[in-house]
């Protein structure tokens, strides 16, 4: 994080002022102000395609100058102050726990090695997805991604065709699958804090789970049965260049403990109400918060301390997809900034049009509408505030939208987790599941190549959904 290290320094020399800093009241901006978000998403799909070698070497270093080109102009306009104060709040409130959270589920899942006769079968394929989209709920969609990534990957590693099985696992595990549960996918868990029930959105939103990740289930088997027998008639399958005929079993068991240590951190943080409260330029950091990311801290380093070298060899476990993410999200997170504070100006601000269509004539809220803008936008934008501008939207009291609104809450709910798939920036794991896939060499499709696979799998059964569940 080089490219944004002397940001950090600049800000951090100017603490004392920033605490008087305003909130950005995003009806006082114009629309251009969402330029730099865009180029960061233009430059993410684009560059990879159009100048591959100098996106791979340079990708910091186009992302630090997108962020630069939102903070410096902030700046001229509002003040240092106030630019200031809204990196700090990005990188405290959001950046540094989100990358913290994320680096001890790469490194812990990292070090659990599951070996035996992986073979990647349609069968075998089909099975993998469908535990992942269970575990995906119950330890979060990095966690189960991060999990199962690497032994999925390796059972097809003698197959010509296995993007699909990719495309597949960030469809099911990395997304759908972390829908019923908080600790499923950030969204669900803001609402959690917010005063959402535990067990709401598994009691209110298991069938539309079911139905989505069943017939994904479905096709994807269907699917990839026909790249196998088409690969066994035309030798398509290559041999396996790592064969194993040991029992299945599993290397590095200490780390299922840290990762128990994990979903109970990312749980108290959720249930201790504490009223100690650090306030950092004006960014209230909470004892749970704090507590929360040291203790990930240290699991993470007890995890590359306790796992022995050759779990990670085995697994070819390293740094790099890490450093994608970080640096990629570092952009995202800076520039969305504006893009946020303009949905929270709700209709008086310059994205009013998309706030108002979710209501109906009549004042009542549109379930159908708050599921698409809910999952359009959390496409493209982080799906957790993009929640909690439709949560708040919808009236931001969660004893109501559990009850009475509860039709919209399980729209906001299933619009920000489920179309978090719909592109590979939706939803953290979905770089991170890429960016692995690829370090293993599969040939994964473009920005707009994977738009081409969700949209013609995912958008049909979000429209059918839409008429069953969120009329």
């Amino acid at each position: 994080m080089k490219h944004f290290r002397w940001l950090l320094m600049a800000t951090l020399s100017a603490l004392p002022g920033l605490a008087l800093a305003a909130d950005i009241d995003g009806s006082r901006l114009a629309l251009w102000w969402g330029v730099p978000f865009a180029g960061v998403l233009l430059s993410i799909a684009l560059l990879p395609l159009l100048a591959p070698i100098f996106w791979h070497h340079h990708y910091g270093k186009v992302v630090a100058g997108w962020a630069l080109a939102f903070l410096l102009p902030f700046a001229a306009v509002f003040g240092p102050a106030a630019a200031g104060a809204s990196l700090v709040h990005a990188l405290l409130a959001e950046y540094i726990p989100f990358v913290i959270l994320l680096t001890a589920l790469f490194t812990v899942a990292g070090g659990i090695y599951i070996r035996g006769n992986l073979q990647g079968s349609p069968g075998l394929n089909t099975a993998i997805l469908a535990i992942g989209a269970v575990l995906a709920s119950f330890m979060g969609t990095t966690g189960a991604s991060m999990l199962l990534i690497r032994p999925l990957i390796r059972a097809n590693d003698q197959r010509k065709h296995c993007a699909h099985v990719v495309i597949f696992f960030i469809f099911i595990v990395s997304n759908a699958g972390g829908s019923l549960t908080p600790l499923g996918d950030p969204p669900l868990f803001l609402g959690f804090l917010k005063g959402v029930d535990f067990f709401w959105t598994v009691a209110h939103i298991f069938q539309e789970t079911l139905f989505l990740v069943g017939v994904l289930l479905a096709l994807f088997y269907a699917l990839d049965t026909w790249y196998f027998r088409r690969e066994g008639q035309g030798g398509g399958q290559r041999r396996d260049p790592t064969p194993d005929t040991r029992t299945i079993g599993f290397d590095g068991k200490v780390n299922f403990a840290l990762l128990g240590v994990v979903v109970a951190l990312v749980l108290l943080s959720g249930f201790w109400k504490s009223p100690v409260v650090f306030d950092v330029a004006g960014t209230p950091v909470g004892l749970p918060g704090l507590v929360r990311d040291v203790g990930l801290v240290i699991v993470t380093l007890v995890s590359l301390w306790l796992t022995p070298a050759q779990v990670h060899a085995d697994n070819q476990f390293g740094w790099g997809p890490m450093q994608e993410v970080a640096k990629l999200f570092a952009g995202i997170f800076l520039t969305i900034i504006p893009v946020i504070a303009m949905l929270k100006a709700g209709v008086g601000g310059p994205f009013g049009a998309i706030v108002a269509a979710v209501t109906r004539p009549d004042g009542a809220p549109d379930p159908a509408m708050y599921f698409w803008a809910s999952g359009l936008l959390s496409s493209f934008l982080d799906n957790a505030p993009t929640y909690l501008v439709f949560f708040n939207t919808a009236g931001g009291n969660p004893a109501e939208l559990m009850t009475t609104l509860a039709p919209t809450l399980a729209a906001i709910s299933a619009g920000a987790v489920f179309m978090g798939a719909n592109t590979y920036i939706g939803n953290a794991p979905n770089l991170m599941v890429k960016a692995i896939a690829e370090d293993r060499g599969v040939k994964m499709p473009s920005f707009f190549g994977y738009m081409l696979w969700s949209c013609g799998i995912l958008v049909p059964l979000f429209i059918l959904m839409t008429f069953v569940w969120f009329r």
